[in-house]
């Protein structure tokens, strides 16, 4: 009976385990995120080789998770192009997509979104190369968008 307590406890805490969304930042200039769901996160500045991570999470209301960057100290309240790294966790899955808005902050500058085993989104020229951005992985997996990469 204790075998099998303790072998329920493993299982169920190792279904439990997720991955993290991370930006990577191998720019020469600083990247400014915010995690967006049904509310919007603190504003996280990412200096040259620095990365921001948040683990992986389904928020309440929306459902999904966008993180908005830009290259503009406030550019998520000014109207400024923003990069959008966005997930969705789904149980033992994640999808993960980009997109932009406002303009292409990255225009020029390869930027790319991996996970371990997952697909890999790659724009070398920071620009939409065109067709589907949606891809899926395995949850318990880190998904990382690199800019500069």
């Amino acid at each position: 009976m204790r075998f099998t307590i303790i072998t329920l406890a493993t299982l169920a805490s190792s279904a439990a385990a997720v991955g993290n969304a991370i930006i990577k930042n191998n720019c020469p200039q600083t990247i400014y995120a915010w995690s967006v769901g049904g509310d919007i996160g603190p504003k996280q500045t990412i200096g040259t080789g620095k990365q921001y991570s948040e683990q992986l999470h389904r928020d309440p209301k929306s459902g999904g998770i966008a993180l908005k960057m830009t290259k503009v100290n406030d550019g998520l309240w000014t109207g400024a192009p923003e990069q959008i790294f966005s997930y969705s966790l789904d149980g033992a899955l994640v999808w993960y997509d980009l997109s932009t808005v406002f303009g292409e902050p990255f225009s020029g500058q390869h930027i790319k979104v991996t996970s371990e085993g997952g697909p890999t989104i790659d724009w070398p020229k920071g620009t939409n190369p065109g067709g589907s951005q949606v891809k899926v992985g395995n949850s318990e997996k880190n998904v990382v968008f690199t800019a500069c990469a």
